[in-house]
């Protein structure tokens, strides 16, 4: 039996992707107007132009942060940023996770609204509004991610095999 704890996975299909973004621009529809949508690259794109569609924000911008290589978290870089306090704007992100790429949003945009599809416990208190909440050893496997392949049943994984 090993130390290290087995990864959960929680895959989201791009129809519940498409569902729970929807789901979270009703939950924005009663905060706005706004000026415009952040975009926090590149997860939030997707989400982003979901959400946009369905509040009819015309205007999309982005901050571009590199936290992850792969499944491996790193020290974050800022590659883009926006001017301004974030007053009258939205943020939209596919996930918060430890909120350490919330916290450097939240310090270049204060004054915005911070949304996520997806949230975990350690980043929830980042953000404003989010629709579903997972646990924080759970990995979000997102439709871009993803190719099919075999998965080894719950049961054979808790017996070690």
């Amino acid at each position: 039996m090993s130390d290290t704890p087995e990864r959960r996975y929680f895959p989201v299909s791009w129809d519940e992707l498409h569902r729970d973004a929807k789901a979270l621009s009703w939950r924005l529809a009663e905060k706005g107007p706004w000026k415009g949508i952040v975009a926090i690259t590149r997860g939030g794109l997707v989400p982003a132009h979901i959400v946009s569609r369905e509040l009819d924000v015309r205007i999309i911008d982005t901050i571009c942060i590199a936290s992850y290589d792969d499944q491996n978290r790193r020290k974050p870089e800022i590659l883009k940023r926006i001017e301004g306090d974030g007053a009258g704007w939205l943020i939209v992100d596919d996930l918060v996770d430890t909120g350490q790429t919330g916290r450097i949003v939240r310090d270049l945009l204060p004054k915005a609204h911070f949304a996520t599809v997806y949230a975990k416990p350690a980043g929830r208190p980042i953000v404003d509004t989010f629709i579903t909440e997972v646990s924080q050893d759970t990995w979000i496997l997102f439709p871009w991610d993803m190719a099919p392949a075999y998965a080894k049943p719950i049961a054979a994984i808790s017996r070690g095999g």
